[in-house]
């Protein structure tokens, strides 16, 4: 289980759903065919986005600058974006992020 209290989105949780809502449209095709919440098996109690929670702005610009970089138009490719962004969590020692691009990365190969 994640140290970093969260909250899980609800009725109580308008902001945590706006922000959600706003960032859905910016990610990847790939992500949008998945349950926002739904992590790999490996995380399946955790997850990386709800570690957001308490801070749902924080979460929204994270997400929505993962969103930006994905966009189809620029010159790396959606995998090369996620092998990217696996050595890079890998690197900083996020299990979480590791897990959640390693588990994206093999839907894009």
């Amino acid at each position: 289980m994640t140290w970093i209290e969260t909250v899980s989105p609800s009725a109580e949780t308008p902001e945590l759903n706006r922000a959600l809502q706003t960032v859905r449209g910016l990610l990847p095709e790939t992500y949008a065919r998945r349950d926002l919440w739904q992590q790999p098996p490996a995380v399946m109690n955790d997850s990386i986005v709800l570690a957001h929670s308490l801070i749902p702005l924080a979460a929204e610009h994270a997400l929505a600058t993962w969103g930006a970089l994905c966009q189809p138009d620029l010159p790396l490719s959606r995998r090369e974006l996620e092998i990217i962004a696996t050595v890079v969590s890998a690197a900083n020692e996020c299990f979480y992020c590791r897990e959640s691009h390693t588990d994206f990365l093999r839907l894009e190969t």
